[in-house]
């Protein structure tokens, strides 16, 4: 993966992409091959990746603030330091009013928009997200989809994204690699940033969709 990239992987169950995640983490070693952090091959990975899974694990005991500082209290960094900058990405995350709302006063997707604010909080490079979206209605996911497309240009992180959806895979990245039986096939998402939702009715999105589609069930 390059700097700054977005790249989704996709996949049938059972193909493989959670014991991906576990290799990059460093939960798992491979059994052959190597795993590079900036070219360069690294004994330990814990703790080298943010990471966010499907469910938002909030603690609900927690506000909105204290789930987002949560991070910084792990790693013992000056909580107070940093406050200001936080504040400051709370509002870019349309937050600023519920930073004192506990978890259960949250919506889904607010509560997607807390867990990928902590995962970013983290301050690592490269994040992994595992399906972020997936147990979001349509409509919800849909303006996940808009307010990420929104905010990619100030994050400036690689991500590697899971997913099921393929126009979600198709409309967030630059990349997708499909794990089929037989190996990796990677798919090539040539369409400029910004972006908007409304791509998903353009010809050459519903191409992409058709090809991604065919990859999955291995007939190309």
């Amino acid at each position: 993966m390059r700097r700054g990239e977005f790249v989704s992987v996709i996949g049938t169950s059972g193909s493989g992409k959670s014991t991906l995640f576990k290799l990059v983490t460093g939960l798992l070693e491979p059994n052959q091959g190597d795993i590079l952090f900036d070219g360069q091959k690294t004994g330990k990975r814990l703790g080298r990746v943010g990471y966010m899974p499907q469910k938002d694990l909030l603690l609900p005991w927690k506000t909105v603030l204290e789930n987002v500082l949560l991070p910084l209290e792990i790693t013992k960094e000056r909580k107070q330091a940093r406050l200001p900058e936080i504040k400051e990405w709370l509002a870019r995350f349309g937050l600023a009013e519920y930073e004192s709302s506990y978890p259960s006063e949250l919506s889904g997707g607010m509560k997607q928009r807390v867990a990928f604010l902590r995962t970013l909080m983290t301050g690592k490079e490269l994040l992994l997200l595992d399906e972020p979206f997936g147990a979001l209605d349509s409509m919800t996911k849909r303006k996940m989809h808009k307010w990420l497309l929104g905010l990619w240009g100030e994050l400036q992180k690689t991500v590697l994204f899971i997913t099921h959806d393929l126009e979600e895979a198709i409309l967030l990245s630059d990349r997708v690699y499909v794990l089929q039986d037989t190996g990796i096939k990677e798919l090539k998402v040539n369409l400029p940033r910004p972006r908007s939702s409304q791509l998903i009715y353009q010809s050459e999105f519903l191409t992409m969709r058709k090809e991604l589609e065919m990859l999955i069930h291995n007939e190309s």
